[in-house]
Parts: C-alpha cells; sequence; structure tokens
C-alpha cells in the first residue's frame, strides 16, 4: 500500500539493525559492495557529496532517485525529511511502494548507516550545542528569529551562560521546518502523520509533535494587518506569544503603515513594545523597529537586552557611534554580557579601533572563556594586526566549537595560510 494513503496503511516495519564495523576495519572498508544507496533528508553527519565520496569508498554506487535496483536507502537526521505538501519524503515514499511490492531494499537511519561503514564518531562530533550566531549562519536565518523562537517556547535552550543561551541545532531545525510548514498552509494533522511515520527511521517525535502543538495554539496569536489578516511580510502567517499585560501609558507616536494605530497601543507595555520591535525589524522596517524599542526603553530603561537589540539596529543602520553607546549601555546594567562585549569589539574593529576592540573582546572571553564568537572576532583582529600565532590559537579555539559555516571555512583557513605558525591540526 502506498505512503500516501494515509487510510488503514499498516505501520512501518522497523528498521532492520546492521552490524556495526569497526573503523577502518576490512568489513568497513567493503561494506558497501554491491550497494546501490541513495539519500533523503538533510544529513547531520555531512553532505550529500561527502555522502556519495564515502560510498564510493567503501565499494558501493551512490544514485540520486530511488529506483527498481536501490538496495539501500538513508534518512537523515538533520530535521525532519518533509516535502512542501508536509508528507514524508518522495524518495522515501517511493522506496515503501518497492519494499511492498517485494524488492529487496533496505530503510535505515544516518547513524546506523554511519556505524555499518565505521564512522560512528561523526554524528557524536555534531552532537553539540550552538549559540544563535552559529545557527543564524547553519540554518540561514536572523539571529532574531532565533531569539523570537525562544520567546516563543518553540525553542528550549539546553544551556544559558550569563545571557547567552545555546541550543541543539536539531531542535531549531525543526522547529523552523514546522512553522514553515504551518505557514503554507499545510494542515497540521498532516504533518502530524507524517512525523509519527517517519519515527521508525528518525527517531522519537515527541519533541517535534510538542512544537507542532504550540504552533497550532499560537496561530490566533499572528499580527494582523489593517484589514485584520494574519499576514507576515511575503503573505504567510506569523505566531507569537499572547500580549502582556498593559499598564497605562501615554498615547505614543504613529508608526509606519501597516503597525497597529495608535488606539490600539496605549496601554502597551515594556514586553509588547519589544515584540513589535522585533516584528517591525523581521519585516525590514527598521527605523519603525527603532522607535518601538525606544517606547520599550521609556517604559524600563534598566532592560538590557531591549538596549542590545536596539544597537542592532542602529548598527544596520550605519550609525556605529550611537549602536557602540547602547551596546555600552547593556553592558553597564549587566557586565557579564558576553554577546554586547563581542560587539562592542565588532564595532570598534570596524571604526579601526583595535585596541578598544581586542580589550572588549577580551572581556568577552573572560566572561565567558568558550564563547565561539568572541574567539574568531578577536583572531580576525590579530590577524590583521599581523599577531599570526595568537590569531591562530584564537581561530583554533573557534573550530573546537563551530566546525561548518562560511566562519568556520575563514578560520580553517588563515590556519593553514599562517606564516611559520605551528597550529593544530
Amino acid at each position: 500500500m502506498s505512503a500516501e494513503n494515509s487510510h488503514g496503511s499498516p505501520p512501518p516495519a522497523a528498521p532492520e539493525v546492521w552490524p556495526a564495523a569497526g573503523p577502518e576495519s576490512a568489513a568497513a572498508q567493503n561494506s558497501l559492495a554491491g550497494e546501490r544507496v541513495v539519500f533523503t533528508g538533510i544529513l547531520a553527519s555531512m553532505t550529500h557529496r561527502e555522502a556519495w565520496e564515502w560510498v564510493e569508498r567503501r565499494g558501493g554506487a551512490a544514485t540520486e532517485h530511488v529506483g527498481r535496483q536501490t538496495t539501500l536507502l538513508v534518512i537523515g537526521e538533520e530535521g525532519w525529511p518533509l516535502e512542501a505538501d508536509g508528507r514524508p519524503s518522495v524518495k522515501l515514499q517511493q522506496a515503501q511502494r518497492y519494499l511492498a511490492e517485494g524488492q529487496h531494499l533496505r530503510i535505515a537511519s544516518e547513524s546506523e548507516w554511519l556505524a555499518f561503514i565505521g564512522l560512528d564518531d561523526r554524528l557524536a562530533t555534531r552532537a553539540q550545542i550552538y549559540t544563535p550566531a552559529s545557527i543564524s549562519q547553519l540554518l540561514k536565518v536572523s539571529v532574531q528569529a532565533v531569539r523570537r523562537w525562544e520567546r516563543l517556547g518553540l525553542i528550549q535552550p539546553v544551556r544559558r551562560v550569563h545571557r547567552l543561551p545555546y541550543f541543539d541545532l536539531r531542535q531549531v531545525a525543526s522547529a523552523q521546518r514546522l512553522a514553515e510548514l504551518l505557514a503554507a498552509g499545510i494542515p497540521a494533522a498532516q504533518v502530524r502523520d507524517s512525523l509519527q511515520k517517519l519515527t521508525p527511521w528518525v527517531g522519537d517525535s515527541t519533541a517535534a509533535l510538542t512544537q507542532l502543538e504550540l504552533l497550532e495554539q499560537r496561530k490566533e496569536l499572528a499580527y494582523r494587518d489593517r484589514r485584520g489578516r494574519l499576514v507576515s511580510p511575503n503573505g504567510q502567517r506569523l505566531l507569537e506569544f499572547e500580549p502582556v499585560p498593559r499598564p497605562e501609558v501615554a498615547p505614543p507616536p504613529a508608526l509606519d503603515e501597516g503597525s497597529p494605530q495608535p488606539d490600539e497601543r496605549t496601554h502597551w507595555g515594556r514586553g509588547e513594545w519589544f515584540e513589535e520591535g522585533q516584528r517591525l525589524s523581521a519585516e525590514g522596517q527598521l527605523v519603525s523597529a527603532i522607535e518601538a524599542l525606544r517606547m520599550s526603553l521609556m517604559l524600563d530603561y534598566d532592560f538590557p537586552e531591549v538596549h542590545f537589540q536596539l544597537a542592532d539596529l542602529l548598527y544596520q543602520q550605519g550609525h556605529e557611534r550611537a549602536a557602540l553607546e547602547r551596546y555600552y549601555m547593556a553592558v553597564e546594567l549587566d557586565r557579564d554580557y558576553p554577546e554586547a562585549w563581542t560587539q562592542i569589539g565588532c564595532v570598534h574593529a570596524g571604526l579601526n579601533e583595535t585596541d578598544q576592540a581586542l580589550l572588549a573582546f577580551e572581556i568577552a572571553l573572560n566572561v565567558h572563556p568558550d564563547y565561539a564568537e568572541a574567539h574568531f572576532h578577536r583572531a580576525e583582529a590579530l590577524w590583521k594586526q599581523g599577531q599570526f600565532a595568537a590569531a591562530c590559537r584564537h581561530f583554533a579555539a573557534y573550530l573546537e566549537h563551530d566546525h561548518e559555516g562560511p566562519w568556520a571555512e575563514l578560520a580553517q583557513s588563515r590556519l593553514d595560510a599562517a606564516p611559520t605558525v605551528t597550529h593544530p591540526s
């Protein structure tokens, strides 16, 4: 029976457990001989191209599409392999059809495949936690979006160092994918059914189902345009938390067209103005977003996060000195704010004030010695001064925490190009 038939379909067979092979053992070196392998979904351990290369090294052949010659389908574990219509990936659906017809074809998780070819440690290497800035690079989303998802409760920090949250990348990728599907109008019931079908190969879907339920519950909280429609800048729905209690304040000045009318904002509190600033920022209405954040500060000036976000927007507008003052306000209110200290360093570096930049990065690392972004930016500042040995130490420290993305590539290229410097491999 086709995987597309959700009525009366038998549950998917339990995935076959593969025998493990030790790293570079004789069995591992030829473990895929005669196999025709297809990958579906996003791999957590490597890119698809790298996976194809490993298939060939292990004696097999990698192909793009599932066919009658396919013997193995590997399901990536980075997020959920869901199509734009919310159904499991086309490759998985095709593989299940062939299985139902009696074709000899195995479906395996990425973890099982890695163990079989002797690369058990690849997922362990990737099983790390990321800051909002790192997630922004890896998932191509804004840092503000990641912070917003946290406030919505869609993602939970694995740990927090002072004000800096760290997240599990898979949890964030799951929330991103589910939100995209619901925003595109895919019924939640269809997504829920797909998650349950994928569980045997991708893992426990409980956390993703909880995210889906939360997204469903928050539908009524999407903001409205002037006609009362729930829209995002591209016409799709957006989700946000319930309004916080609204103390009385003086009516604020009007913002851009499409923003809530003044009488609706008369009783807004600090939190609502902060959320409005985040929303306007996401839409690219930076001037209005700045005004909203200033309104938030009028109600509570001692809120470091608002100063920090306001500084970010001022910097994006090209007001470096004004941004710098706001970043300094953030650290005056909370000296142990590593993100703010790092941003102070970045602004000083952009203004060619290298000594002040290096001092700010040093303070950030004193607050949080493992803060990868501070290591990277301090390394760049040292590199530009010609202090290659010191720069390489910080580039190497950065790569201990982040292995992918443009910063990781640049850090590795610096290490490779450093003159007469001995550095970790």
